[in-house]
C-alpha cells in the first residue's frame, strides 16, 4: 500500500495522551509531545490541531484490550474519545483501531534500558507507546 501523507498514532489516556507521527512517505515514526489534559475537549482539540498542522492523512488509535483480547471498560472510554475526535477531523478521514495491549510495557522496557530514572522517563512513556503502535503499522505495510 502506498499512502502519501503522514500517519498519526494515538495512545489515549484520561490524563496523558501519547502521539507519534510518520514522515510523509510513511517510513519512520517520530514521537510528538504528550498531550496532558484531563479534559476530553482539550485533548481532542489539541490532536485536531496536530492533524491540521502536520497534514495527517490517517489516524491510528491504540485500543487497550484486556490481556485476553476481550474489550473492557477502557476500550469503551477510548471509543468515546474516538467519537469526539471524529467530529473534529476532516470529513472522511479514517481512524483505524490498533491493538495496544503490550505497547506501554514495551515502552517502559525501552526506557529502562536507557538508564534514565523511571520518574523522569514516565512523561515519555505514552508517546513512546504511540511510536510503537505506528512502527508496527508501518512494518505491516512493507
Amino acid at each position: 500500500m502506498s499512502l502519501r501523507g503522514r500517519i498519526l498514532a494515538i495512545d489515549y489516556g484520561a490524563k496523558r495522551t501519547g502521539l507519534a507521527v510518520s514522515d510523509p512517505l510513511g517510513i519512520a515514526a517520530h514521537p510528538l509531545p504528550t498531550v496532558v489534559s484531563e479534559s476530553l475537549e482539550e485533548t481532542v482539540n489539541a490532536i485536531a490541531e496536530v492533524v491540521r498542522a502536520r497534514e495527517v492523512k490517517l489516524v491510528l488509535l491504540g485500543m487497550p484490550y484486556l490481556r485476553s483480547g476481550l474489550e473492557g471498560a477502557q476500550v469503551d472510554r477510548v471509543r468515546l474519545f474516538k467519537t469526539a475526535l471524529r467530529q473534529k477531523l476532516p470529513e472522511g478521514m479514517e481512524i483505524l483501531e490498533r491493538d495496544e495491549r503490550f505497547t506501554t510495557a514495551e515502552a517502559e522496557s525501552l526506557w529502562r534500558k536507557t538508564g534514565i530514572p523511571r520518574k523522569k522517563a514516565k512523561a515519555a512513556f505514552d508517546s513512546t507507546a504511540a511510536v510503537i503502535i505506528l512502527r508496527e503499522y508501518l512494518e505491516g505495510l512493507s
